[in-house]
């Protein structure tokens, strides 16, 4: 039997149709415990993500924003990326946070780990929270890279999550845990 699958469920046949650094695409053809065929499934295997909600001294939240094709719109996020083939989940974060707004430091914790989607994709996004982070130097953007830092207080970002300023869903997800488990209510010294 195929790691994770449950009891009667087989995998007939599979094969890649396109395989990328940032994107990997199977087809297989599964067969149901019942015996009712699906002739074409397709998953996506992606590497691990990271992401970060980052909080000043002063209890300012850092958010970027960027462009993004998919939706056609630019938004606000937290600071986020790709985990490296064989590195540390906090230490992709802590990496993508340097690079991508300048800032660093702090004391770092994890929040949670989610599934992206668990019908149709293999990886998992690594959530981090970082009190304390100070500005260490400038942008290291790839030129892909778009994007502006900002930092806003907890009122602003829970304005922003409830508008629709914020719409990535694996970003909206750690935020609402954070707020809802009381966790803007910890001083970066409490950490």
């Amino acid at each position: 039997m195929a790691k994770g699958l449950p009891p009667g469920w087989k995998i007939l046949s599979s094969e890649y149709l396109h395989r990328e650094d940032w994107l990997t695409v199977r087809q297989e053809k599964l067969e149901l415990p019942g015996g009712h065929v699906i002739p074409k499934y397709f998953v996506l295997e992606y590497p691990d993500w990271v992401n970060t909600i980052a909080i000043t001294d002063e209890g300012k939240y850092l958010l970027i924003r960027q462009y993004r094709h998919g939706l056609g719109s630019t938004a606000y996020e937290l600071c986020a990326g790709v985990v490296d083939p064989g590195e540390d989940p906090a230490e992709a974060a802590k990496r993508e946070l340097l690079e991508e707004t300048g800032y660093g430091g702090g004391r770092w914790e994890k929040l949670m780990t989610v599934s992206t989607n668990p019908a149709t994709s293999t990886n998992w996004v690594h959530c981090f929270i970082a009190r304390g982070v100070v500005r260490q130097h400038d942008q290291q953007l790839e030129p892909s890279e778009q994007i502006t830092t900002h930092l806003v207080d907890g009122d602003e970002l829970r304005r922003m999550m409830e508008d629709g300023s914020i719409v990535q869903s694996l970003h909206l997800c750690p935020l609402w845990r954070f707020f809802a488990a009381g966790l803007d209510r910890v001083t970066s010294k409490q950490t």
